[in-house]
């Protein structure tokens, strides 16, 4: 008898505790939900959270309160993603560090982007451009080329770090070419422009953001669109696909993410506000100021890409020797 009262009191437990989940995916959301950023305010990251969650607020009825959690490049913001309560009012965006390089750059990451992360969408891509200073000897891709494998040149090339989509897309294209060139990290993207309009590095691929500014008032000179397309701002501008060099991607994206454990209803609402909005022609506008491109998609597909990422840069961080601890 005891042991049909407790079997049935598990039940009982059991079923309530369902219909209770059930109620709040069906009410959700019933207050307003938190958007953790691992980056300061005013990064790449931190702007397009801003303008989606303004649009996305709306959709669900509720506000979105950007919360910034800079640190560790990005690990620590991510990493308070992940350990969040898994009932759909906190989730973040993050980007290819934290999400994907950082696994094999780093041997203790406090969370593991598989287990403890879901993926939502992927908000934006940021293909890099590559770049000389104008008035380099470096007239066109060409030129670029064939400078890269002759030893008596020397180029050198800044980035933003060791490992960074600004280092590895270099690095795949010197080995795609043959070329080779120094590498030379910086702190930051402002620093390693300015280190090409100096003169002390002699090209680079840098997000659009950081570069696009110059291009048009004439201090840089682009090469190429390190992408499969052509980007949308500027149209005119060849990738390196087209000049001979397929496979080559440098991508600074940014994407959206939840706790692992989210109700699956709640995680296609939230996928769907968050996609709604980056397909608007408002955000869309806001979005393009900064040079970046909507690239909203379904969980899956977020997924998948982050998993070709992966295929993407592990061998070349393997091949580099590349490790932060």
């Amino acid at each position: 008898m005891r042991k049909l009262l407790r079997t049935g009191l598990v039940a009982a437990m059991a079923a309530t505790a369902l219909i209770s989940v059930s109620h709040a995916s069906e009410t959700w959301p019933e207050k307003p939900l938190n958007l953790i950023v691992p980056f300061g305010p005013g990064s790449s990251p931190d702007s397009m959270a801003r303008a989606v969650a303004d649009h996305a607020s709306e959709t669900l009825g509720q506000t979105i309160v950007v919360q910034n959690r800079p640190g560790a490049s990005g690990n620590l913001g991510t990493n308070v993603i992940a350990k969040a309560a898994a009932d759909g009012y906190t989730f973040g965006v993050s980007i290819t560090g934290p999400m994907v390089n950082n696994t094999l750059l780093y041997s203790d990451l406090p969370y593991d982007p598989k287990k403890d992360l879901v993926p939502l969408t992927l908000g934006v891509h940021q293909h890099n451009i590559l770049v000389v200073a104008a008035d380099s000897p470096i007239k066109s891709f060409d030129d670029f080329i064939e400078g890269l494998k002759k030893s008596e040149t020397q180029y050198n090339f800044p980035s933003t770090g060791a490992g960074t989509v600004s280092h590895l897309a270099v690095e795949l294209l010197l080995e795609r070419t043959g070329g080779s060139a120094q590498h030379v990290p910086y702190p930051s993207s402002p620093a390693a422009v300015t280190s090409i309009i100096g003169g002390d590095t002699h090209f680079a691929a840098l997000p659009p953001i950081a570069v696009l500014p110059l291009i048009k008032d004439g201090r840089l000179r682009p090469l190429a669109a390190v992408s499969a397309e052509r980007l949308s701002f500027l149209p005119d501008l060849p990738t390196v696909a087209e000049l001979g060099y397929p496979g080559i991607e440098g991508s600074g994206w940014i994407g959206f993410v939840a706790p692992a454990g989210i109700p699956e209803d709640i995680q296609t609402k939230l996928s769907e506000a968050i996609v709604e909005a980056l397909n608007s022609e408002e955000v869309g506008q806001r979005l393009a100021t900064m040079g970046m491109e909507p690239a909203g998609g379904t969980p899956e597909a977020f997924a998948q890409y982050m998993d070709e990422e992966l295929q993407r840069w592990a061998p070349l961080i393997k091949r580099l020797n590349l490790s932060v601890n």
